[in-house]
């Protein structure tokens, strides 16, 4: 980890905002996995925000919109988190959604591996299958293929396609995040690609 955590009482005046907003948010939204420390300090990218609070704080404000203006299932955005986390071997972030997807959408453990492993489940729904697709063509690189941009449009509409590849842009700019910063995953988490339990 490269940025160590900052624990609440050695918060920068211009930090605590950020840190109080961001801890509320992620102590209402993440139940499921390690998001701070024992004394408090937050972990993944919230940690990484908090350091430049200036920038910091837009990064989370694009988050908790993401969170408010949601169209598409649960589950249909786990499934495109979890497909950009792969493709940059975002250990955090699989580490992450995978408890979510796990314990809200009941995904299997072959699932969850398949789906860490960059590749696609066979048991996917029509809506998951397209949004890997999404995901996967956007993280690549290049412009997303016709076929795939409509058959997002078909399934989710204009606002939902808008949606999804709102998210997936996100969540590769979190997944650069905890790879620039080499954010691990939590002592007593699951390793991730290339960590060490």
């Amino acid at each position: 980890m490269r940025l160590p955590p900052i624990a609440p009482a050695d918060l920068a005046p211009l930090q605590r905002p950020l840190y109080d907003d961001m801890r509320s948010g992620v102590a209402a939204k993440y139940d499921l996995f390690t998001t701070t420390r024992n004394d408090g300090a937050l972990l993944g990218p919230w940690n990484a925000w908090l350091h430049q609070p200036e920038v910091g704080a837009a990064f989370w404000t694009v988050t908790k919109a993401m969170t408010a203006f949601k169209i598409l299932p649960d589950g249909v955005r786990q499934v495109a988190i979890l497909a950009v986390g792969a493709r940059f071997g975002a250990a955090y972030e699989i580490y992450a959604h995978g408890a979510v997807a796990q314990a809200r959408h009941a995904m299997s453990d072959q699932r969850l591996a398949t789906l860490a492993a960059g590749e696609r489940p066979p048991d996917l729904t029509d809506e998951e299958a397209t949004a890997f697709d999404v995901a996967r063509a956007l993280a690549g690189g290049g412009v997303l293929p016709e076929p795939t941009y409509r058959r997002a449009v078909a399934l989710f509409g204009q606002a939902g396609a808008n949606e999804l590849i709102y998210l997936v842009g996100h969540y590769c700019f979190v997944s650069v995040t905890l790879n620039g910063f080499a954010i691990p995953v939590p002592e007593g988490g699951p390793a991730g690609p290339g960590e060490r339990t």
